[in-house]
C-alpha cells in the first residue's frame, strides 16, 4: 500500500508531538512493508527554499514540502482555506500516486488539499490532535480563558478569539488592544459581526474579515465531508469533533510511544525532590502557574527542571526567571528527542499544568511509560490517562493554590510519593498504534 501523510511541518527542523507522530507511523508502516511518502510545508518566515516545491529524505521516508514563502497568507481564510495552493496539491498527488492520503494536520495545506484529494477520487482518513477543524485558535479557550465547546450560532466567540490573538501581536493599535481585552473582547466581537452588515461596510476589510472568521467552521465541514473516517487519541477529542457536527465514523486510537521501559533508578531519601517541565514554554503551558506554586515550597526542598526553548516567547521566559529568581528553577533548555528517557530518569514528578485542552501529549505518555508518576491539571485529555494516587495526581486547572497544595503534599511525604512509580506504566508503543491505523485503512479501501 503506498500511503501519503500530509502534515503541516516535519522533521529536522520540527518535532514536536505531530511531527513525531507523523514520523513514528511513517516508520511503522515501512517496517510492515508499505510505502510511505510525507507531504509537508515550510512556514512562512522560514528559510526560503530554492523552489516552490522541494524534496529531501529523512531517515528514508521521501518528503515533499511546500514553501510557503511563495504563497503567503493574505486574508484570514489563506489560515484554513487557500485556493491558491490547491493545484499544486493536485500535481503532488498525481506525482505521489498514494493508494490512501492520511492527515495530520491542515495547517498550512489548509482545507484545498482535501477537495484535492477528493476530486482525484483517493480515500482520506485524519488523526485529529486538537481542534483545528472547528476552533479559530485550535484549542478550545474562549477569549476569557475558559474552556469553549465550540462556535457559536453567530460565531461571535471566535471573533473574540480572533481580537485577542490580534491585539497581542505588534503593531496593534490602541483600539485594538482595548477590543481584545477578556472583559470587553464578546461585546467588541458583537458589535463587529453587526457592522459587517451595514450596507455601506459590506463590501469592506471589516465585512472580509468577519466573513473569513464566521464561514470558517462551515468551509472546514464540506471539506471534513470527504474524509472516510478519523482518528482521535482521546475520548475528549472525539466527543468535541461529534459534538460540532464531524459524521464519519470516528476512532479513538491512542498514541504509543517508544522508549526503556526499565524501572527508574532509586532516589537517596534525603534528595530534594526533583520536579520537571518538558514542552513549549508558554503561557497556555501554564509554565507560569507552576513555577509560583514550586516558589511556595519550603526552600531546598525540591528543585524543578525546566526544559524548553527560551527563544520562542523570551519576554514570557524573562517573567518566569524574575519570579524564580534565588530559587531552586533551572531552565535546562530542549533536549534531542531520543534523550527523552535519560532526562525522565532524573526526574521524580513530571508536571503538566496546562490551560487548554491538551490531547495526550506525547511527553505524558512518555512519562507514564518511564516510570514516572505525572502531576496533571483536570482537562480531560490529560485526566484520561491519569488515576490519582496511582500514576499520579490532578489540580484544578489554573489555580496556583491547588497546584501548590500537590506539590506541599508530594514534598511532605516524598518517601510514599516516590513510590508510585511501582504503579505507573504505559505499555502502548508506535507498533501497537501503527497496526490499529492499518486496520482503520483496510476498512475504506
Amino acid at each position: 500500500m503506498r500511503v501519503a501523510l500530509v502534515v503541516h511541518c516535519f522533521f529536522p527542523d520540527h518535532y514536536f508531538g505531530t511531527e513525531s507522530y507523523t514520523f513514528d507511523l511513517a516508520r511503522n508502516l515501512r517496517r510492515l512493508g508499505h510505502d510511505v511518502v510525507v507531504l509537508s510545508a515550510v512556514f512562512a518566515g522560514e528559510p526560503r527554499r530554492s523552489r516552490p516545491v522541494t524534496r529531501y529524505e529523512y531517515d528514508g521516508v521521501p518528503v515533499y514540502a511546500i514553501d510557503k514563502n511563495y504563497y503567503p497568507n493574505k486574508r484570514v481564510r489563506d489560515t484554513y482555506y487557500q485556493p491558491e495552493i490547491r493545484q499544486i496539491h493536485e500535481d503532488l498527488l498525481n506525482e505521489v500516486k498514494p493508494d490512501i492520503v492520511h492527515v495530520t494536520h491542515l495547517i498550512n495545506h489548509t482545507g484545498v488539499v482535501l477537495e484535492a484529494v477528493h476530486s482525484l477520487g483517493i480515500p482520506v482518513v485524519a488523526t485529529f490532535t486538537d481542534f483545528y477543524g472547528f476552533c479559530f485558535t485550535n484549542r478550545l479557550e474562549a477569549a476569557d480563558g475558559s474552556l469553549c465547546e465550540g462556535p457559536n450560532a453567530q460565531r461571535t466567540n471566535c471573533l473574540a478569539c480572533y481580537l485577542k490573538a490580534a491585539s497581542q501581536h505588534p503593531p496593534a493599535s490602541s483600539l485594538l488592544r482595548i477590543a481584545g481585552k477578556p472583559a470587553v473582547s464578546t461585546l467588541a466581537a458583537i458589535a463587529m459581526e453587526r457592522a459587517a452588515r451595514i450596507p455601506g461596510l459590506r463590501q469592506g476589510g471589516l465585512a472580509e474579515l468577519v466573513l473569513d472568521i464566521t464561514r470558517r467552521p462551515d468551509t472546514l465541514a464540506a471539506c471534513y465531508a470527504g474524509y472516510k473516517a478519523a482518528i482521535a487519541p482521546t475520548r475528549l477529542l472525539k466527543n468535541a469533533y461529534i459534538r460540532n457536527g464531524f459524521t464519519a465514523p470516528l476512532h479513538e486510537i491512542r498514541f504509543g510511544v517508544d522508549l526503556s521501559r526499565s524501572r527508574k533508578p532509586a532516589a537517596a531519601r534525603d534528595a530534594p525532590v526533583q520536579f520537571g517541565f518538558i514542552g513549549q514554554i508558554a503561557a497556555h503551558k501554564g509554565v507560569d502557574i507552576l513555577v509560583e506554586a514550586f516558589c511556595r515550597l519550603p526552600a531546598g526542598s525540591a528543585e524543578l527542571r525546566i526544559h524548553g526553548s527560551v527563544d520562542q516567547s523570551p519576554e514570557y521566559v524573562n517573567g518566569l526567571r524574575q519570579l524564580a529568581r534565588d530559587r531552586a528553577v533551572f531552565f535546562d533548555g530542549t533536549f534531542p528527542s531520543d534523550q527523552i528517557a535519560h532526562v525522565l530518569a532524573g526526574i521524580d514528578f513530571l508536571v503538566v499544568p496546562s490551560t487548554w485542552h491538551e490531547n495526550s501529549p506525547l511527553v505524558l505518555l512518555s512519562a507514564l511509560a518511564s516510570h514516572t508518576p505525572v502531576i496533571v491539571s483536570d482537562v480531560a485529555g490529560l485526566t484520561e490517562f491519569v488515576e490519582a494516587g496511582v500514576n499520579g495526581w490532578i489540580f484544578e486547572r489554573g489555580n496556583v493554590n491547588d497546584l501548590e497544595r500537590v506539590l506541599q503534599a508530594i514534598v511532605a511525604t516524598a518517601e510514599e510519593s516516590r513510590a508510585l512509580t511501582h504503579t505507573t506504566a504505559y505499555p502502548r508503543t508506535t507498533a501497537m498504534m501503527a497496526e490499529d491505523v492499518i486496520n482503520l485503512y483496510e476498512t475504506i479501501r
